[in-house]
């Protein structure tokens, strides 16, 4: 008693003789350890992104866009650019398109200090998109950079610097995407 044999429905179901858990289940031939399912499920999922990601680099590609000759603008960000985008004619102007993607400040003044405060409207996967190049053309030394360094020179915060980065990269990917679409 209290003793199972290695086929028996306790182990099988990785408990022990006291019926608790066990980190431990029977598999065929022999004992297996979980994590090596696991383990085996992360190496798939690896694999089917990277698949993935060849997939869209060649859709990008295939789309002949110039956002990706915006610094900080790979394939992974062109996709969510373009496909979060949709049609550019949508938008009359680059304020629209800023409107959209939540990159166009709001007001948040008050008293003789003006102050403009993030917007959480939008398309916030857009917006994000935007941020990842804001802060690859932040950590090289892009015009973008120089233009982040000159606001907080000027007294911004750098959240307020940020912020005005990317309202200016939101137009760069605004005027692309207009150019990519009279070819």
């Amino acid at each position: 008693r209290g003793v199972h044999s290695p086929r028996s429905p306790a182990v099988a179901l990785g408990t022990d003789a006291g019926g608790a858990r066990r980190n431990f289940a029977w598999h065929g031939d022999g004992f297996f350890n979980p994590a090596d399912r696991r383990h085996a499920r992360a190496r798939a999922v690896d694999r089917q992104l990277r698949e993935l990601r060849e997939r869209i680099v060649v859709a990008v590609r295939l789309a002949q866009t110039s956002v990706t000759d915006i610094h900080g603008v790979g394939p992974i960000v062109a996709a969510y650019l373009i496909g979060y985008t949709g049609d550019i004619d949508r938008f009359a102007s680059n304020a629209h398109y800023a409107r959209y993607n939540a990159t166009a400040p709001l007001n948040a003044s008050s008293g003789p200090t003006p102050r403009h405060r993030l917007n959480n409207r939008g398309n916030r996967q857009l917006n994000h998109a935007i941020h990842l190049a804001a802060i690859t053309q932040i950590a090289h030394a892009t015009a973008g950079r120089d233009y982040y360094q000159r606001k907080i020179a000027e007294g911004h915060t750098d959240k307020e610097a940020l912020r005005a980065l990317k309202r200016r990269i939101s137009d760069a990917v605004y005027a692309r995407l207009n150019a990519d679409q009279a070819r």
